[in-house]
């Protein structure tokens, strides 16, 4: 949204012992357009930024295809930096601000459970976003075939690694469904095949530091010239276990998987350090978000043109939006995240990147 049409929304709740931050991305939110608006208030609620995306993809997204679909609305964004506390407050404030519908990407998937009963006994539609709300009832769920997602990562492992191998696994955070689901797709591929897993592990938060670590005392237990292959959960735990790796020597680098199609996965499978990447086209997901979200805020029926499947998330069948996720290496990177422009050749080919993107055909 143009910035001379954003207002701060700042509110005091004593209650909540929480400030809302004027148009900022912390505990308040930040507005799309004035208070005015007759199409009301859309609640967008992300769960984190230490996964690049959530920034430079989601949050983008999402404010562009309001514009175009619902110009006079107004979004009402936060972002909980990996605190599902801090989420709850959040939400609270939207509802407490007057929003009408609530779109979540939560950051615990059973905690968030909380947020949408509150919300419902609001009369406030919930639309789970990404990651799918457990045992709660909500209105719909928009995301990708996250177990294919997994099974992606693990196909091109299998393929990539040295038959018999001993490999590591480092998966996504606990407290994220979609980990599960990864992680599901992933064992469903390499435990039919013959590598060995050495170690595997569950990452907090998602964090490349601790996966960093983690890749650490694998090659510890293992043996820096022990393990075969590593499959990393996204690209951000694909660049920690990476660096493990360099710190301690190991060369060559064995084949690594990631995840969420990031710059600076894209920029390290271009130069051979990892693999592979998936794409998850967050323009496409985040449009599917968005028409369900007018369409709720306007009483309507959810658009004709999205197709849905029904997700079981332990308390009801979510009618469910789920798109085909893509695996993206340096033969197709031209084809797909950059002929989608998701992210342009300037965005990765920086001067360090240069020749590697002109080997790859990215111009």
């Amino acid at each position: 949204m143009k910035r001379n049409r954003m207002t701060a929304v700042c509110l005091a709740a004593a209650s909540l012992f929480l400030v809302s931050a004027c148009g900022g991305s912390g505990d308040g939110a930040s507005s799309a357009q004035d208070q005015s608006s007759s199409s009301g208030k859309i609640a967008f609620l992300l769960p984190e930024s230490k996964t690049a995306q959530y920034e430079t993809q989601d949050r983008p997204w999402f404010f562009k295809n309001m514009e175009q679909l619902c110009p006079d609305c107004e979004v009402l964004y936060s972002n909980a930096e990996q605190d599902a506390q801090r989420q709850q407050q959040q939400a609270e404030a939207a509802l407490v601000n007057g929003a009408k519908v609530i779109v979540l990407d939560p950051v615990d998937s059973k905690s968030a459970a909380a947020i949408a009963a509150q919300a419902h006994s609001r009369n406030v539609p919930v639309i789970a976003y990404d990651r799918l709300i457990l045992d709660a009832d909500i209105d719909y769920y928009v995301s990708f075939d996250n177990e294919a997602v997994g099974a992606l990562q693990g196909k091109w492992l299998v393929d990539n690694t040295e038959p018999g191998s001993t490999i590591v696994m480092i998966n996504g955070s606990p407290t994220d469904n979609n980990a599960g689901l990864f992680k599901s797709g992933a064992h469903q591929e390499i435990d039919a095949s013959d590598l060995m897993i050495g170690r595997e592990y569950d990452t907090p938060d998602w964090s490349p530091d601790k996966a960093q670590r983690e890749m650490e005392q694998a090659i510890t237990a293992l043996g820096a010239n022990s393990i075969g292959g590593v499959y990393a959960a996204n690209d951000g735990t694909a660049g920690g276990a990476i660096a493990a790796m360099v710190a301690a020597g190991v060369d060559p680098l064995p084949p690594v998987t990631g995840q969420d199609a990031e710059v600076a996965g894209l920029q390290r499978i271009l130069v051979g350090t990892q693999g592979m990447t998936v794409y998850r086209s967050i323009k496409q997901q985040s449009m599917a978000a968005v028409q369900l979200a007018v369409a709720l805020l306007r009483g309507e029926e959810a658009p004709a043109d999205l197709e849905f499947t029904d997700v079981d998330n332990g308390f009801e069948q979510v009618p469910s939006v789920l798109f085909t996720p893509v695996a993206v290496t340096r033969d197709n990177m031209a084809k797909t995240v950059v002929a989608d422009g998701y992210w342009t050749a300037e965005d990765i080919c920086t001067a360090e990147y240069a020749d590697a993107c002109v080997q790859a055909g990215i111009k």
